[in-house]
């Protein structure tokens, strides 16, 4: 059957037009009930119960449950509950909310396509008897409700038809909705109403998001946020800016919004300001008056609120004073997009024994405290919970939510990893049956064709070098002298997109992860075990698909010829690290593979050097790595991470690989080829580095990557031989962050890599753990005839989605890493205290932040109180702003100063353990350790990404971080 709607449109000359829109409709839609005698269409998919179980004690009878739009996007975590079954969703619904929120959609497809949920979607928009054309002058939203009821009416008269006694309930927060229905005699509820009618399920009222509950508007404290159109007409006029909001890690009434058309990070500074800004946040801002332009605070602020009702407590006031080195300060006046999230943490003890209000503090540091309404807070007060944001209200100092799930106990090391994956979004679930029937079968051995398609390299000497305990090998490599007198060196990657096609399950689940994730005891592995640590892993002694890049090199590691082919190799031996150098270093050992390893060691030194004098920074970041016990997966030991020359061997000639890839396929894909870059940073990040430098008699300078490489290598102390490397740590935090994109677009010189000093660059060395190289893979073999494009390849819309995925995904694996290693840590300390030697990084108004750079850990020792309140009984400390100095008696702090803290872990709390930093020497007396706490759990994650010159480097010791292994 056939409907048409006509209308009349304006051209863009000013002609009129007549617009025909056919919409076609069917009498054979199946309804999806099992066993109906009506409908003759099979269904794919999942089918409803022909009788479903009702537990619900206000309707008793069999019925199904049918959703309205906004239950779908703000009641899903009550979806997602197994209790709730038997549900119709309807195309309209569907279509609205893959419109309104992809995240959301995501989700629901995810029940819809469980057999187990029973959730059934009706194609009602293409059904003849529910279809419903738009009256004159309705709302897309009074037409949808409209649908919804004309489709519950429908089902249950072809219920009667079919000999059944089945109803639909519809659910609906929409009041003008329910009263709609029930005049025409359906039953509806909402859904708070509904979860309280179900017996036996008590912990499906806390999933429920009920904004009722907490009305409140008795006491404003915020500005209403402008509208949608009001931000588009004042960012139009240039009255008002957008970009993303940065919350303070160090102090909680403080962010920072980066705007692109301003150089310097726009300072947020005080509750009012920030106007209920969560981080992530893209929002609308305002900037106040030269007069008003505010310091970043240097007191650093935690937020110790622990009550629910406590929104008369008064915020710590700033008093920094304004002068010559005020920044642009701005106050929110809108929010653009959210980036809420579900976020871990744990219930604040709320001293009201029977309320049912409670705090909940995430793990995360930058996200308020929520408020939520839970009943099983007393079994919940030693767990770690989900809980998700639903709305901020004007008049309420937090925001409000709801609980989600609980993970598990409070300090149980399965409970912390899970913690760990879920706050970073590391899909971490096991891999579909789809996916696994999409494998190879073993054993699996090179076929004849793929003998004759690829260049036969088994006989030469290939070996790869790893992190010991290493399973997915995607890297080798060669060096052999030439007849010429000239060296050929070879780097064979794993071809993994010989298992992964283009489209396929296993394809679009690798591209959602993205990456794989090395915790310390364990990986998250981006593709199924069968290929990362079998057939793609380059083991030594077996046969295996590679992708080869192969230069032909003089003695000075000048490159005279380049060539890429898709190969096949047997590595002669997989080395680790240690290995390689014990084989480089002993004389006696005159092998083929000691020959090739000693020419690429010579080579690689070459290849390094010239890096730095061209301007590729060496920097610093704090690398530990624990020695596990085999059973209980503990740490039992602490050790500082060694780099040896085959670290920077392999380094080399990764980047050099990257390098020569990466001009290859931007020469071929002009506009499309996947690239990554390293942005200059501008030159008010340095400015933490100078002035540090400045007060120790060093000048840094920033103009060029040359020249701040150059600095770094002056800056020399002989009495403190750590003092250069935390500068380049230091350093390290001034950098942006490395981003993969699309050549078409940006412009060409942006194309820079400013750590690694090279013009252009890409990743093409690891594709069993980043999806990226999987994608540089397919078009270097486009570009040699080795493989055809296809259309998601060319295209730069949906390429630039990817990378936004990329850049993601791959920002959290690194922040899941160092969680990991803060997790690991706190283990090592339970039972135990050690003293350490450390350093100043900063001089704070009311702390020391120091490292210990045997663990790679800092910390926080606060010298007036954690909110710059006195300490009670304790020594009295001067702040110089001048000198940047704390000053107790005749003792004084600088940053860089040499010190001795005491670790501990203290345990007295169970919802809250914190790693003790107390100061050892210099001693002051009555110095109180209970001024000197820190939250070991989020102050490892502080530190910022490497980003420069440890592009390979990074990646190669995040697998020895893991020792390959898994859990």
């Amino acid at each position: 059957m056939l409907t048409n709607r006509v209308f009349m449109k304006k051209t863009r000359k000013g002609g009129i037009i007549k617009v025909v829109r056919e919409h076609y409709l069917r009498d054979d839609i199946s309804c999806g009930i099992a066993s109906c005698g009506l409908c003759t269409v099979s269904v794919d998919g999942t089918r409803l119960d022909a009788a479903p179980e009702s537990i619900s004690t206000a309707y008793t009878y069999p019925h199904y449950l049918m959703l309205d739009t906004n239950i779908v996007l703000y009641q899903i975590d009550f979806l997602e509950s197994d209790v709730i079954r038997n549900v119709i969703v309807l195309s309209t619904v569907l279509d609205e909310v893959r419109h309104r929120s992809p995240a959301i959609f995501k989700r629901l497809k995810k029940i819809l396509a469980d057999p187990e949920k029973k959730f059934f979607t009706f194609v009602n928009e293409h059904h003849k008897d529910t279809y419903l054309s738009k009256d004159v002058g309705e709302s897309a939203n009074d037409r949808n409700d409209r649908m919804i009821r004309r489709a519950a009416f429908w089902y249950e008269k072809h219920i009667k038809e079919d000999g059944g006694k089945l109803r639909i309930v519809i659910l609906t927060d929409d009041a003008e909705n329910r009263n709609r229905a029930r005049q025409q005699k359906l039953s509806v509820s909402s859904v708070a109403d509904y979860v309280s009618s179900l017996s036996g399920f008590p912990e499906l009222k806390d999933k429920v998001f009920n904004t009722e509950q907490w009305q409140d508007e008795s006491k404003i404290i915020f500005s209403a946020h402008l509208t949608a159109s009001q931000i588009h007409e004042g960012i139009k006029r240039g009255e008002l800016l957008q970009g993303s909001f940065f919350a303070s890690r160090d102090n909680y009434l403080e962010g920072n919004v980066r705007v692109e058309s301003i150089e310097e990070p726009v300072l947020i500074q005080g509750r009012l300001n920030l106007n209920r800004a969560v981080d992530g946040d893209v929002v609308a801002i305002k900037m106040l008056p030269k007069s008003e332009w505010k310091c970043p605070s240097k007191v650093v602020l935690v937020d110790e609120q622990n009550v629910d009702d406590a929104m008369e407590t008064p915020d710590p006031e700033f008093d920094e004073e304004v002068g010559e080195d005020a920044t642009p300060t701005a106050a929110v006046v809108g929010i653009i997009k959210r980036k809420w999230r579900q976020y871990c943490g744990i219930l604040a003890a709320n001293p009201l024994t029977q309320s049912t209000r409670h705090l909940f503090i995430p793990s995360d540091r930058n996200v308020p405290r929520i408020r939520i309404e839970t009943r099983q807070s007393e079994h919940l007060a030693t767990q770690k919970i989900v809980v998700a944001i639903d709305y901020w209200p004007r008049h309420s100092k937090y925001p409000i939510g709801h609980f989600v799930r609980a993970l598990g106990g409070i300090g149980e090391k399965d409970t912390e990893n899970e913690v760990i994956l879920v706050e970073h979004d590391v899909p971490h679930g096991s891999f579909s049956a789809e996916i696994q029937s999409q494998l190879p079968k073993l054993p699996w051995s090179v076929d004849a064709v793929e003998y004759k398609k690829r260049v036969d390299l088994r006989d030469i000497t290939i070996c790869s070098v790893d992190p010991p305990g290493c399973t997915d090998i995607d890297d080798a490599l060669h060096a052999r002298t030439l007849e010429n007198g000239n060296i050929e060196v070879g780097v064979h990657i794993a071809d993994v997109t010989h298992f992964i096609k283009p489209g396929t399950a296993l394809d679009k689940e690798a591209a959602l992860r993205a990456t794989t994730v090395y915790l310390v005891d364990k990986r998250i592995d981006m593709v199924p075990d069968v290929l990362s640590s079998n057939l793609c892993s380059l083991r030594g002694g077996e046969e295996r698909l590679a992708f080869s890049c192969v230069w032909e090199l003089d003695d000075n590691a000048n490159i005279l010829k380049t060539r890429f082919h898709k190969s096949i190799i047997q590595s002669k031996a997989a080395l680790t690290y240690q290995e390689a150098q014990l084989i480089i270093d002993d004389p006696s050992q005159t092998n083929q593979t000691a020959k090739s390893l000693r020419l690429l060691n010579k080579l690689a030194k070459l290849l390094k050097q010239r890096r730095i004098e061209n301007g590729a920074l060496v920097l610093a970041s704090p690398e530990i790595r624990f020695n596990i016990d085999s059973e209980t997966h503990d740490p039992i030991d602490v050790v500082a991470k060694k780099m040896l020359e085959t670290n920077s061997m392999v380094e080399e000639f990764m980047l050099l690989a990257n390098v020569s890839v990466a001009k290859k396929i931007e020469e071929e894909f002009p506009e499309c080829a996947l690239l990554r870059r390293h942005p200059c940073p501008p030159d008010a990040n340095f400015e933490p580095l100078k002035k540090a430098a400045t007060y120790q008699g060093f000048e840094i300078i920033t103009t060029s990557g040359k020249q701040l490489a150059t600095s770094l290598d002056l800056a020399v102390k002989t009495d403190n031989p750590y003092f250069n490397t935390l500068l380049r740590i230091l350093t390290t935090r001034c950098m942006m962050q490395a981003v993969y994109f699309i050549s078409g677009t940006i412009q060409q010189q942006e194309y820079f890599h400013y750590g690694l000093a090279s013009p252009i660059y890409t990743h093409f060395t690891s594709p069993i753990r980043r999806y990226a190289d999987v994608i540089v893979h397919r078009l270097l073999a486009a570009c040699i005839g080795a493989d055809s494009t296809y259309p998601a390849l060319l295209d730069k819309q949906s390429s630039s989605q990817l990378c936004n995925n990329l850049n993601y995904r791959n920002r959290m694996a690194q922040y899941a890493g160092r969680a990991s290693v803060a997790l690991h840590t706190h283990l090592f300390f339970r039972d135990k205290t050690e003293d350490e030697e450390g350093y100043v990084l900063f001089v704070k108004k009311n702390a020391l932040q120091v490292i210990i750079p045997k663990y790679g850990l800092e910390g926080t020792i606060y010298v007036s109180g954690k909110n710059n309140e006195t300490l009670k009984d304790g020594p009295t400390f001067v702040y110089s702003e001048e000198t940047q100095t704390q000053t107790c008696g005749e003792v004084e702090f600088h940053a860089f100063d040499r010190i001795v803290v005491r670790l501990s872990l203290d345990s007295t709390n169970v919802q809250h353990q914190r790693l003790v930093f107390e100061l050892v020497k210099p001693y002051i007396a009555g110095f109180s350790v209970s001024a000197l706490e820190t939250n070991s759990e989020t102050a490892t994650t502080k530190r910022k990404s490497v980003g420069a010159d440890g592009e390979e480097k990074a990646a190669k010791k995040n697998k020895k971080a893991a020792k390959g292994k898994k859990k």
